[in-house]
């Protein structure tokens, strides 16, 4: 499911981003469950000590999953640090509606979300404002 948000705000809105902006962040953070599979495959094959064959490069394997799991972590934590940023009490709500797409219908119907339509949406634009500048 996709939030029905639109995608062009005024100018005059606080948090206005620019529409394709918008539309980048939104899917740098529909990633997050990719991310996140990514890094515990990458702890988990980490985790365990066989030798996989390896490719003549300059680093080691070591030194890719290493490389690779500091890349999932700043991605994943960035996103969870804007959204607690967002709002204490609802963030852990902007994070799933970020990171799948969930609109504010989904989310009072499944979780009984303690605020209205329309401080959703607004804290909704305040993330992703945010993380716009997080991400410049």
């Amino acid at each position: 499911m996709t939030t029905t948000i639109r995608p062009e705000l005024s100018e005059r809105n606080k948090y206005w981003i620019e529409k394709h902006r918008y539309y980048e962040l939104k899917h740098f953070c529909l990633q997050y469950p990719m991310w996140k599979k990514a890094l515990s495959y990458i702890l988990a094959i980490h985790s365990r000590s066989i030798n996989l064959p390896t490719q003549k490069s300059q680093t080691s394997l070591t030194e890719q999953h290493a490389i690779e799991r500091l890349y999932f972590t700043n991605r994943i934590e960035m996103v969870e640090r804007v959204a607690a940023a967002t709002d204490k009490m609802l963030g852990s709500y902007i994070l799933q509606a970020v990171t799948e797409g969930c609109s504010y219908d989904v989310l009072k119907l499944r979780y009984d979300i303690p605020c209205c339509k329309d401080s959703y949406y607004e804290l909704y634009r305040r993330f992703f404002w945010l993380l716009d500048k997080e991400r410049q």
